[in-house]
Order: C-alpha cells, then structure tokens, then sequence
C-alpha cells in the first residue's frame, strides 16, 4: 500500500472499537456494526437524499475510504473505485410489508464482509406503500453515535450555509486533545488511577446472564417504546434516584434488577456494565466522523438489587467518585497505550479480566434527546427512531436506549440462541415495571 493512499491513521478511541470489532468477527459474527433507523411517514424526496449523500461524502471522502492495516497501525486509505453508498429495497406487492422491513433489516445487520472491502457507512431506503425506513449502518471505527447523529442532520438541513458548519473547524482527535491538557507525569498517574479502578472492578466475578453454549448464530433486535406518558414518569423517578444527569444509570439499574429477577440461575457476584461519554462539547457539530469517546463502568454487586433505593444511590456515588476523582478521563491513557498493542491483545484486555473470565454482564448506550428540525428528515416527518449494535458473545446483549418526540425507546440487540424473541420479550415486561418504580 503507498502512503499516498492513507487519508487518516485511526485515533485512539476508532482503536477502542476496531478491537471490539475483531473480537466480535473472532466470535463468528460480522463486525463491530452500529445501525440507525429512521421510520417515516411518507417516503422522502430520493433525488434530494442521494444529492446531500453526494455532497457529504465529497465534503468527508473519509466515507469512501477503505480501512487497511500498514504495519501495526490501521489507516483510511483511498480506494480504486468509490464504494455505492446509497441502496433502495422495495417491497414486492405480493409481501406483507412489516415482514419484508425485518427481513431486510436482519439481513443488513448480518452482512458479511471482510473489514477492507466494507464500505464505512451505508444508506438503506426500505419502502413499500405504507412503510418507509432509512436504515443508516456503519463500522465502529468510522464513527460513533453521536457522529451518525451529526451525519443525519448534515442530511436533512437544508441551509447550504448551515451544512458547511458541520465538521468545521477540523480538529485533531478529542481523546489526544484531553490528554495534552495534562503533563506527562499526570498521564502516567491517570495510567495507574485506571488501571487500578479496573482492578477493584474485577475483585467481584461478573454476572453473566446468558449462558446458552450454542455457537451463537446472528444477532436480533426487538423494540420497546413507552409512551409520552410513561417517558414522563420514567424521567421523574430517574431524577428522584439518581440525579438530573444520572438518567443513563437509572436505566442501567432497571435492567440489571430485571435480569436478575428473569435469569434466576446465573452465576456471579456483580453486574459490570461498560458504556461511553461523549468527548465533543454540547451541540458541537464536528467531529462528524471518527470515535470521540472515553470509557465508563457501571458495578452494582448482587446482594444490593433486591433494594431499588440503595442501588441507586450506589450507582451514583460510584458514578459521583469516578467523576471527582478523575477517573473517567484516567481511561484515555489506556485507551491511547491500547491503540499500540495487537487487535487481539488489546480485545482480551478490553473484555477479560485477570483471571480470563468475561468482564462486561451487557453493553449499554443512551443517545438521549434527539431532535431534528420540525421533525422533519428533508420533506419527510419521522415517525419513530431505533438503533441497535453487533455485541460480542458473551455477553450476547445490548441495551440502547434513546428519546424522539418525548417518548423513550429501547433497543434490546441480542444474539441468537443466546436468547431469542420470547425471552426477551419477557424482560421488556420486566424492565417496563422496573423503569416505572412498578416492581
């Protein structure tokens, strides 16, 4: 490969989901995907979406690229010929249109392909007469959710002159920025601090709910969404517990109590639940692509969940000392040491602990607030939004969680036979009454 070719190295945080990424394709699985659903009401206007997909891939040619190693580093590199970045799928008139959307849906989040030849992030239009869906799937290296996020409203904002905001100024990656506000010095302790925090999380063996041996096959996902009224309980009990900026732990709580209660046999001492923070400043529009995050841990051991109450408080003075005591920026120095080791070194790092047993009990993400313009994607308002992930096995499940026009919805991504439908669909009545103070 000629360095003429390299557009951009990778930085510490796409290093992060990139070993995620082989440790998932090492699980029999395709890759680290994320997915972003938008549900319309009536089809968009085409031609306007495939202009505005033209423009930001000419505007980020990042989108185009191809991800390939050189030497112990992975890069963007240029291709010989651009990749198809939009699709349509039309439903025939002899299907059931509900049927045809899942079915093109599961066999988009199942593709595979080898990590070169993948493009970093497709367009999906799923249409039939009455059922109209974008279906935005990405590589987690090329980018996070909130730059997916950032990356929709590019595409839906029609002011030219509000679009050339977007990704401007070009910065060098948060996580290297973070790091250069400290000394060297500093650095080596926020190295230790982190260390040190991950090896009192791994004192206590982490549950692990699902336990099925069976090679796992594919990933699935089902929908919960609350309505208005629901949402607005579920946010003033998640205020009582935890804090106005304790919302994601309230959720986190409410399915670690439900899984302990539905999956009554597992074995372990505590829930350990992996998650990220956002880097960018509020209501940033750049960085657009690229991972710009930092870990975070949720631990609740198990002879606290039969008591909402001091869950939750332990949830939050755990998330209130990590805060204050710097430990959530004491893992970008070993996410930066991370990004110099093998894929598969830095994959058993990230999910094993010493003893070699399996350190997360289900991943979890919380978009939040989502809000596009008058709620419209171009000419089109959006009836409902989702997103779900690829996840490694174990632990074999996600917990995505997001809120559109005032209502909550939670994507449950699992691996089947893991678990399948009926089961999980027995843990959203469960989390439903848990996130409702209703147990």
């Amino acid at each position: 490969m000629s360095n003429q070719n390299i557009i951009e190295r990778i930085n510490p945080a796409d290093s992060f989901t990139l070993a995620m990424d082989q440790e998932i394709r090492n699980d029999g699985l395709p890759g680290s995907y994320g997915c972003f659903a938008l549900e319309f009401i009536s089809s968009p206007n085409i031609p306007v979406l495939q202009s505005r997909i033209k423009e930001l891939s000419e505007r980020f040619p990042i989108i185009l690229s191809s991800l390939q190693q050189h030497g112990k580093h992975f890069f963007w590199c240029k291709r010989e010929k651009a990749p198809k970045l939009f699709f349509q799928h039309h439903c025939p008139s002899n299907q059931e249109e509900d049927a045809f959307h899942k079915d093109q849906i599961d066999s988009l989040i199942n593709y595979r392909k080898n990590r070169e030849d993948i493009s970093p992030m497709e367009f999906h239009f799923i249409t039939g007469s009455q059922k109209h869906t974008l279906l935005i799937r990405w590589i987690h290296p090329f980018c996070d959710a909130r730059g997916t996020e950032l990356i929709l409203k590019f595409l839906c904002t029609d002011d030219i002159n509000l679009r050339m905001k977007f990704g401007t100024p070009e910065t060098k990656p948060l996580v290297n920025i973070q790091l250069e506000k400290y000394r060297w010095w500093q650095r080596i302790n926020l190295f230790f601090k982190g260390k040190n925090f991950i090896k009192k999380l791994d004192t206590l063996p982490s549950i692990q709910p699902l336990t099925n041996t069976n090679a796992p096959k594919k990933l699935n996902f089902l929908i919960q969404r609350l309505t208005e009224s629901e949402s607005q309980q579920v946010t003033q009990l998640a205020r009582k517990h935890v804090g106005i900026t304790g919302t994601s732990l309230y959720y986190i709580g409410c399915l670690m109590r439900a899984l302990d209660t539905f999956y009554t046999t597992h074995q372990g001492e505590a829930y350990c639940v992996p998650y990220a923070f956002n880097l960018r400043k509020q209501r940033a529009v750049t960085p657009m692509t690229g991972n710009h995050i930092c870990a975070l841990f949720a631990q609740a051991p198990r002879n606290i969940l039969d008591n909402r109450e001091e869950l939750f408080n332990y949830l939050k003075k755990q998330n209130h000392d990590m805060i204050r005591n710097q430990q959530d920026y004491a893992f970008l120095p070993l996410m930066w040491a991370g990004s110099w080791l093998s894929l598969n070194d830095y994959g058993k790092v990230l999910r094993l602990t010493d003893s070699g047993s399996e350190r997360s009990s289900f991943w979890f993400s919380d978009i939040g607030q989502l809000n596009f313009p008058n709620n419209k994607f171009i000419d089109s308002e959006i009836k409902s939004i989702f997103h779900m992930c690829q996840v490694t096995t174990p632990p074999g499940l996600a917990f995505l969680s997001c809120i559109y026009k005032d209502r909550l919805t939670f994507s449950y991504s699992f691996i089947e036979p893991l678990t399948n439908c009926e089961q999980i669909k027995m843990l959203q009545d469960i989390v439903r009454l848990e996130l409702l103070g209703q147990s």
